[in-house]
């Protein structure tokens, strides 16, 4: 019911997104785009879920797990395929919990690991995008610009000052904000030196940069020429709206947002568009080595 639901608001988006859209216009960008790019746009994108997968590998070592480093890039392409592919209610991160537990790893270490991995990622993203915004200061308007500065400041304040909740004992007591105390405790107790969080952090940093990485080399693709700094401020706030589970893989949110975005700084949102669903087929086509992965893993079992 759930993925109906999603595929409903998925469709809806869209047709909403096609009333301001020349199809004839549209078919003939995605037609003339350049294949050099778009190779080379899917090789960042490969190189993007690899260096993630090493952050997760980085911090199970955290965790005492003693899997290689291949277990865990192979787990992570198993977990894009679930999310790209095949949008069920085992979600990709289920996956890779699951591909620990068989292992013989305790369930709630792999899902403290899963999940301390995807805050990590997000943090760096935050981070990222904040610095963009002040370094290019003014390349959108000022009010979007404090928009995102205000965001990205909030999140990244909000996660140091989970380190500082186990300090406060009364949220033991109470069962929803209990959950924050055992996580702060979880985050201080992998984390006592935090020079290996910001070595982690500035990995995820590195992830979320070869990402944007991806999506300019494909505007290039479509001859969408605009500068490099645009895509380091405008991209990142597109994924995370894309983190929001309410349509399949994102689709709809993630080119409703591309468009709305790129719109304030005069982008053609016809280009826009067949820029943002080029990247959501790549995503699809970097994920089938996760359908390999998952094959030979049934296969074993």
């Amino acid at each position: 019911m759930k993925n109906i639901i999603k595929l409903l608001i998925t469709i809806v988006l869209f047709y909403y997104l096609f009333q301001y859209i020349d199809f004839e216009k549209l078919y003939t960008i995605l037609y003339k785009s350049h294949g050099g790019w778009i190779l080379l746009a899917l090789l960042l994108q490969l190189a993007s879920t690899y260096l993630a997968a090493y952050r997760w590998f980085k911090i199970s070592q955290l965790l005492i797990f003693k899997e290689k480093l291949s277990f865990y890039v192979q787990s992570y392409f198993k977990g894009s395929f679930f999310n790209q592919v095949l949008p069920s209610s085992i979600g990709g991160d289920a996956i890779k919990i699951v591909d620990l537990v068989q292992k013989g790893y305790d369930k709630k270490d792999s899902f403290y690991g899963v999940f301390v991995d995807r805050v990590v990622g997000l943090v760096g993203l935050l981070v990222l995008n904040l610095l963009a915004t002040i370094i290019f200061f003014g390349t959108f308007d000022k009010e979007f610009s404090l928009l995102i500065i205000l965001i990205t400041l909030g999140g990244i304040l909000g996660f140091i000052t989970l380190f500082h909740l186990e300090k406060i004992k009364f949220l033991g007591k109470y069962k929803f904000l209990d959950l924050f105390h055992r996580l702060a405790r979880r985050l201080n107790a992998l984390y006592p030196d935090r020079k290996t969080l910001i070595k982690h952090i500035a990995i995820s940093v590195l992830i979320h940069l070869l990402s944007v990485l991806t999506m300019y080399g494909l505007s290039l693709s479509i001859d969408l020429h605009l500068s490099f700094q645009i895509f380091l401020i405008a991209v990142p706030p597109v994924f995370l709206l894309t983190i929001v589970p309410i349509s399949l893989a994102g689709w709809g949110i993630r080119e409703g947002a591309m468009i709305g975005i790129f719109l304030l700084i005069g982008a053609d949102q016809t280009k826009v568009l067949a820029m943002s669903i080029i990247y959501g087929i790549l995503l699809i086509i970097s994920s089938l080595p996760g359908s390999y992965f998952w094959i030979k893993s049934k296969k074993v079992t």
